[in-house]
């Protein structure tokens, strides 16, 4: 009997460790997400840094898929490669020194290398098309489904 609440009490504090691991309910390094214009904070999400986060939308003006990808360094977001699928209004038409075009088995323009600094980083979620986040290759969460539609969402880090 003691070896059987012995072998409990082990196999629990194995799962606990792994969650803790994986999930890191104790971190104090967040991505957050706001109302831009109310302040009201919608999502707290614990990351690392070096960590990398996604956006995906589909272009208002040539109606294709966009991606901006990010990476946290420090408590700062950078702006480290954009892929996309046609080119309009909005979307890069040159590369600059140091960053490359490369082109996806999709036909996908990819540019990488990027490192921009994006103090101010805020997406309008309107009617027309859906957001997606995601962090660090996980699930692509709808931001339309959990904030609604017609909101200025403000990203940045705390505790870095």
């Amino acid at each position: 009997m003691k070896k059987r609440i012995a072998k409990f009490i082990t196999a629990a504090v194995i799962i606990a460790a792994v969650i803790i691991l994986i999930f890191n309910p104790f971190s104090d390094k967040y991505l957050i997400l706001e109302d831009d214009q109310t302040g009201e904070i919608y999502t707290k999400i614990p990351v690392e840094n070096l960590d990398e986060f996604e956006i995906t939308f589909t272009h208002s003006v040539n109606k294709s898929p966009v991606t901006d990808i990010y990476q946290i360094r420090d408590g700062n977001i950078y702006l480290t490669g954009n892929i996309y699928y046609s080119f309009g209004a909005g979307v890069p038409t040159e590369i600059y020194e140091g960053q490359k075009l490369s082109y996806g088995e999709n036909g996908e323009m990819i540019i990488s290398d990027m490192d921009t600094l994006m103090p101010n980083l805020v997406y309008i979620i309107g009617t027309v098309t859906d957001y997606y986040l995601s962090v660090n290759g996980g699930e692509k969460v709808c931001l339309q489904d959990l904030y609604g539609t017609n909101k200025h969402i403000r990203i940045y880090c705390r505790g870095f």
